[in-house]
């Protein structure tokens, strides 16, 4: 029986270079979405969800202090973007450990500040645009999006390789 399998024990965050061991609290990885489109013709007794690409990714992180190391890449240049590495240990209950990667490139949007309040840790969440991620179990790549390059990959799988060679890219 596969009880309590990947149980995420611990992780850490890396924004462009720099750790956070210690300091983050909390990580959300972007949603994975595809955009969709009903679609109902004559002779269809319903309609057929049609996908018309991928929605805008984004993840979310909280530090619990006010990192300048963080704070300094929000508002750059059109263009700059920066890493977002997450590593996590995924433990099953014979104590087996698998490592958890979250891969990601993009630009802080948005910095949204703790209040401030006497005695209390001075925490700090931001948000990132997404355009390049990467989720790998155990060395083995489960999902490589590049928004730019106009790749999707899903378990080793290019799922818009035919549209890019039907538009010459």
């Amino acid at each position: 029986m596969a009880a309590a399998a990947q149980i995420r024990k611990n992780f850490n965050l890396f924004l462009d270079g720099f750790g956070f061991a210690g300091n983050v609290e909390e990580y959300q990885a972007p949603t994975l979405a595809v955009q969709v489109e009903d679609f109902r013709a004559g002779g269809m007794d319903t309609s057929v969800a049609l996908d018309m690409g991928q929605e805008k990714m984004e993840a979310t992180f909280k530090l619990s202090k006010i990192a300048a190391e963080a704070l300094r890449l929000w508002g750059v240049g059109q263009g700059q973007t920066f890493s977002l590495i997450v590593r996590g240990a995924l433990e099953d209950l014979d104590g087996t450990v698998k490592a958890e990667v979250f891969t990601q490139r993009g630009t802080i949007r948005s910095v949204e500040w703790d209040a401030v309040t006497a005695g209390a840790k001075a925490g700090v969440s931001l948000t990132m645009d997404i355009r390049e991620f990467a989720y790998d179990i155990d060395g083995v790549r489960l999902h490589d999006i590049d928004v730019l390059n106009m790749k999707r990959i899903v378990n080793g799988v290019d799922r818009l390789a035919a549209q890019r060679a039907a538009i010459g890219i």
